[in-house]
């Protein structure tokens, strides 16, 4: 089963791929522009191939969830894979694939979540436009610099071979 969301950004696709994968910017939207109710416990990335993420938030309903994963391919500023699951909710057998190519208005950002569950495909879909949508208002608002002289810091994750 496949779930797919498409969503354009008035930013760069090097500005728009460095908030997923820098700490500060992605702490930044996908906890404080969601609407969620919901508490922030931890956020740890390691963004290289082969490194591990790990986003725990409390909600009042279910507790700690633990949305984890590990970096498949990186490939700045264009592509970028990893694993996804909620630790103690069955196995992190998806994959989100998150292609983002330039375009007139900025960046268009495709992203693909292969799952085994289609009885979730609806609330995926519905949970990764959310947060699309939190990204674009974290970058409409300026939440960070233009980060176009990325290179000494995206060198920690560039992750090309």
């Amino acid at each position: 089963m496949e779930v797919r969301v498409q969503h354009t950004f008035a930013a760069s696709p090097d500005t728009v791929f460095d908030a997923w994968v820098d700490p500060d910017r992605l702490e930044h939207w996908l906890f404080e522009h969601t609407g969620l109710e919901e508490e922030r416990v931890r956020l740890v990335t390691e963004p290289f191939v082969g490194g591990y993420f790990s986003f725990v938030v409390r909600r009042p309903v279910h507790g700690e969830l633990d949305h984890n994963g590990e970096y498949l391919e990186i490939f700045r500023p264009r592509r970028l894979v990893f694993t996804w699951g909620i630790a103690g909710h069955g196995p992190s057998d998806s994959v989100v694939s998150i292609d983002i190519v330039p375009c007139h208005e900025g960046a268009q950002l495709t992203l693909v979540h292969e799952m085994t569950q289609p009885e979730f495909a609806a609330r995926t879909e519905a949970g990764w436009a959310k947060l699309l949508g939190a990204l674009e208002v974290a970058l409409d608002q300026g939440a960070h610099t233009a980060h176009e002289t990325a290179g000494q810091q995206s060198a920690n994750y560039t992750g090309e071979n």
